[in-house]
């Protein structure tokens, strides 16, 4: 089918599906089940990718990436995302991938110098804090109660953080607080950076919880207690930080629609090759038409994410923020992927369940999805507020004028 990729685009999407096939799916098998690789094995893949000429498309050439736009490394992303092991060899994992990109668009020249080209090369990782315990910022970023507060040519910040993806390994930590407290927080928040072994920043623990798999990250309880950091390490306009957290947070949302489209389409291609090869019951799994028809209802909705996803982003190219394309394909990619996933599994019974495959690491990997970078009902606000906010004023006037002929009867 086609989605109106460049040719750039299919070139090193095909490249990067041969890499992860060749290269990456043999270390994977080597490894399932035996909980994350180490960093020396993650590092030689990353030159494996460089040679492969696949390593970080997303981060400009100047910085040691490939230089691709937004739109063409979608379908790169997507073949990245067929293995857990691959978007991490290809540095296209989250959360770095999205603070890489945020760097990009808002970092001043020294920052980049100082952060990016690092990040981009591997030799740093980084953790986007944002998300408060019990009563702070979750899903209503609103609530957020950290603070930083100016003193002579620094920023002093308090605030209690969890859910930083990979902060309990990270060198960079890109930390939202509140900068006027008087303002509403749409218009008093900014983001900061913040070297992860500077005074006061206290990584309380690693917070237990379901995925990890092969390619495992952190996700840390940290405290800030007075840290102080300079005036240059305000990243971004001063009270900008909604603006900053939009510019990173929906791109990212599509690379990771398309990252978990990738998951889910490898899913159901080992269940079909599974259910091609497993007799049971005088004949093939895959000739039974229950399994046939469910195949190809998970094969239309990934068709389905991979339209919407290139649809959205070409909003975003165009200068729109596109905030209502994007919680579409956010809801719609994280439940259509969470349910080709779950359908390998039940077509593979016990070796689904099982680590010799993938699919079980993939099962645990997929369920945050409808919860990390807005909850599906965060979304769904979303859409259903642009929904009412557009209802036909002829419509609102016939309801006035005939009543609601449903609840009358």
């Amino acid at each position: 089918m086609e989605y109106g990729d460049s040719e750039q685009a299919a070139a090193v999407a095909s490249r990067t599906r041969e890499f992860v096939d060749e290269v990456v799916i043999p270390v994977e098998r080597d490894v399932l089940g035996d909980g994350p690789v180490s960093d020396d094995q993650i590092a030689a893949l990353r030159e494996e990718a460089r040679e492969w000429d696949v390593y970080a498309p997303q981060v400009d050439e100047e910085y040691g990436g490939m230089g691709l736009d937004f739109r063409d490394m979608l379908p790169v992303f997507e073949q990245a995302g067929r293995s857990l092991l691959a978007m991490a060899a290809m540095r296209v994992a989250a959360p770095d991938e999205g603070n890489m990109h945020l760097l990009e668009l808002v970092g001043t020249d020294e920052q980049k110098d100082r952060w990016l080209g690092p990040l981009a090369a591997g030799e740093l990782r980084s953790g986007f804090s944002m998300t408060e315990p019990l009563q702070g910022a979750g899903s209503d970023p609103k609530m957020i109660q950290t603070t930083a507060e100016k003193d002579g040519d620094e920023w002093v910040i308090d605030g209690h953080k969890w859910w930083t993806t990979q902060g309990t390994e990270a060198d960079l930590l890109i930390v939202f607080a509140r900068t006027d407290q008087d303002a509403h927080p749409y218009e008093g928040c900014s983001t900061f950076l913040v070297p992860a072994d500077a005074d006061g920043v206290e990584v309380l623990r690693d917070i237990p919880h379901v995925g990890g798999g092969v390619a495992g990250v952190s996700h840390a309880e940290i405290r800030y207690d007075s840290v102080r950091v300079p005036e240059e390490n305000l990243l971004g306009d001063l009270h900008e930080g909604f603006t900053n957290v939009q510019l990173r947070l929906g791109p990212a949302r599509l690379t990771h629609c398309m990252r978990y489209s990738g998951m889910g389409q490898r899913a159901l291609d080992v269940a079909k090759a599974y259910a091609t090869e497993r007799r049971a019951f005088d004949g093939p799994l895959s000739e039974k038409q229950d399994l046939r028809y469910r195949v190809a209802d998970a094969e239309t909705r990934l068709h389905a994410v991979r339209t919407m996803v290139r649809h959205a982003a070409d909003r975003i190219a165009a200068g729109e923020q596109a905030r209502v394309p994007v919680s579409m394909c956010k809801v719609f990619a994280a439940n259509t992927v969470q349910e080709a996933i779950d359908l390998a599994v039940q077509i593979c019974g016990g070796n689904g369940v099982g680590k010799d495959l993938p699919l079980a690491d993939f099962y645990e990997n997929v369920r945050q999805f409808r919860v990390i970078d807005g909850a599906d009902e965060v979304h769904k606000r979303v859409i259903a507020r642009d929904a009412f906010d557009d209802v036909d004023a002829w419509e609102l006037d016939a309801v006035t004028r005939f009543g609601d002929p449903v609840t009358e009867r």
